[in-house]
């Protein structure tokens, strides 16, 4: 079976005692003809696989470029060398897709941020957004497994719609009326009569009205979904799309949503030290570094 395989990550909590597995990863480095420093995604943490001279065809090992998509599979065994405790050695190797290492951007250095948004596909590849998003990922579940635990139903309010939500902010417009010869009334205002919904409508600032009739149906609700804001403030705390949460609950007084914010917030946070304490680890040394310069 192709995909009957082992994540890195899962591999490197085991203990090396010649068992045999196959990993599929990306070659972040290739060194001396024999050492591969292999990731498929699940942590920043490399596995070192190791080629045994003469063991591969030559053709084979010229493929095997930073970037290089491989399937390997082989023996977990103690490392003879240091930062690792574990080492694979390959005894099969595939190569699932091609890297041509004259034209690939992202070597195997450190990159600065400016850097990583001229080739913003291939910026999740690094150590910093994959800590970054795997960080993210579990935010969102506990956000989830919060509520659920509680009894909260989750709604999904309306992306586009034709409230304003009690003027929480600007909007974006959403039409399909030509920009080109826009129809206009009598009064030359645009006739929304001819747009697809027949009315003025725009991306949603927030899913709060609909939270509301939510909670006086089902009693505590919650909304989690993108919203977005036409204010250009170019400060870091506005931006034009974020995703919000926003609990609704029927019979809850000031102190009641004073402490389901503050248990709220502290079990997020409990939840990515426990389980993603390697990526913040590495974020916090990132920005040290950073702040250094």
């Amino acid at each position: 079976m192709f995909n009957k395989r082992i994540k890195i990550k899962e591999l490197l909590l085991q203990e090396p005692t010649g068992q045999q597995v196959t990993v599929m990863g990306w070659v972040r480095t290739f060194r001396n003809n024999q050492f591969i420093a292999l990731n498929d995604g699940s942590t920043n943490n490399n596995l070192q696989v190791v080629v045994a001279l003469g063991s591969q065809d030559d053709e084979l090992l010229k493929r095997i470029t930073t970037s290089a998509s491989l399937k390997v599979t082989g023996t977990v065994v103690p490392s003879l060398g240091k930062g690792q405790k574990m080492d694979l050695n390959a005894t099969d190797i595939e190569i699932l897709g091609d890297s041509d290492a004259e034209i690939y951007p992202l070597q195997p250095k450190k990159h600065s941020l400016e850097f990583l948004r001229e080739i913003a596909h291939l910026r999740f590849r690094t150590n910093t957004f994959g800590s970054v998003f795997r960080v993210r990922h579990a935010l969102a579940f506990a956000v989830h497994k919060f509520f659920n635990d509680k009894g909260f139903v989750y709604m999904h309010t309306p992306i586009i719609t034709a409230s304003d939500a009690e003027g929480a902010g600007e909007m974006f417009r959403v039409t399909t009326l030509p920009f080109e010869e826009t129809p206009r009334n009598e009064k030359d205002e645009v006739d929304f009569k001819h747009d697809f919904f027949g009315r003025a409508t725009n991306l949603t600032v927030s899913g709060q009205l609909e939270g509301e009739l939510g909670a006086t149906a089902f009693g505590e609700i919650y909304t989690f979904g993108p919203t977005f804001r036409a204010e250009n403030s170019n400060t870091a705390r506005h931006l034009a799309e974020f995703w919000m949460i926003e609990p609704e609950m029927a019979f809850h007084d000031l102190e009641d949503n004073a402490n389901l914010a503050e248990e709220f917030i502290k079990y997020l946070i409990k939840y990515a030290i426990d389980n993603n304490k390697e990526d913040l680890e590495f974020l916090a040394q990132r920005l040290a570094d950073e702040e250094k310069q």
